[in-house]
């Protein structure tokens, strides 16, 4: 998408997440400063609670003059875009528009609308502005605030920029001219006396699990951003892989969440965390939420029942062994498989095979071209694969999108004459990983139906499963309880999870 694409719109509100952070602050100025000097009638805004409390926030705010407002009730504008942050997200208050565009660099989290730009490689929000600037013919060194916002945005997303791998990042980096004075300012107003006292606090009152090396801790009422600077200096700890700080908050609890290990995506374990009680998620190493108290309340009396517990004494007491509680039962009840060094019990599992229901397939290299590293997202999870001369792509009833190679193919489906028809409601698309370009796989495909001589073994979940497939040994496919684990009969090593719908949906039982 191109910003010029927006033009048609002459009353626009840019928004970005409830707790904005630098990234946030930066990417939003750049699009408001865009779209004013358009000649638009146009809003910088955020909602949430509470407005920017964080000191060195507030004093970029007002150094460099961001015209960010906090609001809580927002007329209806022409157009609403999101930015570093996806429209229906939990952590961006939801208002009304009569078009929506999201700009953003976080992993897609759902359905996004038509006019959108999602680089997820990208280290910040602030790059892809820039970058959609640069594609305008836009000099942003031309404004020397703005130059600076952005410097600053890529600079804490990156964390310092030891984060930053995309060429894209660099050449922000290392072109903008930003105003190297300020930016020590920033640097240097992290933390208030006060929030160093509740970082230290939180630090020394840390609880830790040594079988699963994850530390849990919990802060005093705190800008949201600080949690997430105390989770960072926990994760550099040498014996934790995972953590989880928190705050009790007066409008509830919000959460930080950190990974280093591939076994543990912090985007889902925040999501598990808030289930039923709040949401979350984020990026794959990090990720936070929210958890409203009115339902925190209720899940909390069904704790106390279910552990035969007395009432805590303290309501900060019973949120601790509640959050405990979760985080304990996340890496309890949890298996994780290696595909290529599985070894399945048969003996429990039934045999099955595809109904003969026309599906779409995709020969990859017809696409893009061998060699290319893509990202071919799936309802259970991403997968990254390299197209080969033989690699093809499946599109199934839901729109899901699953690899295949032609060996496999022909030995388990028939070619069909009739064109492919997509009827799902998320047009399914491949990402090229090095340039974050998404494609669209329709119109390549063509149809093919199950033989129905092809068969594979099946085991209905009763716990949460991670599988890390042959395809993608470094991102792991999620099955819930009712999903199905799925081992091809003519390959064991090719294992998978098939979401329960889609089981129903195409999947038969089958008796010799």
């Amino acid at each position: 998408m191109r910003l010029r694409e927006l033009l048609e719109y002459d009353r626009i509100v840019v928004q970005c997440h409830d707790n904005p952070d630098a990234d946030a602050l930066a990417s939003g100025f750049g699009l408001y400063t865009y779209f004013q000097e358009q000649g638009k009638e146009v809003r910088f805004v955020y909602g949430g609670r509470y407005p920017i409390q964080k000191s060195n926030l507030v004093l970029m705010q007002t150094t460099l003059q961001i015209p960010v407002e906090h609001v809580e009730e927002l007329e209806m504008p022409e157009l609403l875009i999101t930015v570093d942050c996806q429209y229906g997200e939990g952590n961006v208050t939801r208002f009304a528009a009569r078009n929506v565009a999201v700009i953003d660099h976080h992993q897609v989290s759902g359905p996004l609308p038509e006019k959108s730009e999602v680089r997820s490689k990208l280290g910040s929000c602030s790059t892809l502005v820039w970058e959609l600037l640069r594609e305008e013919g836009i000099d942003v060194n031309g404004d020397r605030r703005l130059a600076t916002a952005l410097y600053y945005g890529l600079l804490t997303d990156t964390n310092n920029f030891t984060e930053i791998a995309h060429p894209l990042d660099k050449d922000l980096r290392d072109d903008l001219a930003f105003d190297r004075s300020l930016i020590t300012r920033f640097r240097n107003s992290n933390l208030s006396l006060k929030e160093l006292e509740i970082a230290g606090q939180a630090l020394i009152g840390y609880r830790y699990n040594e079988t699963y090396r994850y530390a849990v801790a919990m802060a005093e009422p705190c800008d949201p951003n600080i949690l997430g600077m105390i989770s960072d200096l926990m994760l550099e700890v040498d014996a934790v892989d995972t953590c989880l700080v928190y705050s009790i908050q007066p409008f509830g609890v919000k959460i930080s969440v950190r990974s280093c290990v591939k076994e543990v995506k912090a985007s889902e374990l925040a999501e598990f965390i808030t289930q039923g009680i709040g949401s979350g998620g984020g990026h794959l190493e990090k990720a936070g939420g929210f958890i409203q108290p009115e339902l925190l309340e209720k899940a909390y009396e069904a704790f106390l029942e279910q552990k035969g517990l007395e009432p805590y004494r303290e309501f900060r007491e019973g949120v601790e062994a509640f959050l405990d509680w979760r985080m304990e039962d996340y890496f309890d009840d949890i298996e994780i498989i290696y595909a290529r060094e599985y070894e399945a019990d048969l003996a429990g599992m039934e045999t099955c095979r595809k109904k003969k229901i026309p599906i779409g397939y995709v020969d990859a290299d017809q696409v893009l071209p061998r060699g290319t590293r893509i990202c071919i997202r799936t309802l259970e999870g991403d997968l990254e694969v390299e197209i080969y001369d033989d690699l093809y792509i499946m599109i199934g009833v839901q729109g899901e999108v699953y690899p295949n190679d032609r060996a496999k193919f022909e030995r388990g489906y028939r070619y069909l004459d009739e064109p492919y028809v997509f009827s799902g409601e998320y047009e399914p698309t491949i990402k090229d990983v090095a340039d974050e370009r998404s494609v669209s796989l329709v119109p390549y495909a063509r149809s093919c139906v199950p033989t129905g001589d092809v068969f594979f073994y099946v085991k209905r979940l009763d716990h949460r499963v991670k599988v890390f497939t042959a395809w993608d040994e470094q991102k792991y496919m999620l099955g819930r309880e009712g999903d199905y684990l799925a081992v091809r009969r003519d390959d064991l090593h090719d294992v998978y999870i098939i979401e329960r719908s889609i089981f129903e949906k195409t999947c038969e039982k089958w008796e010799p």
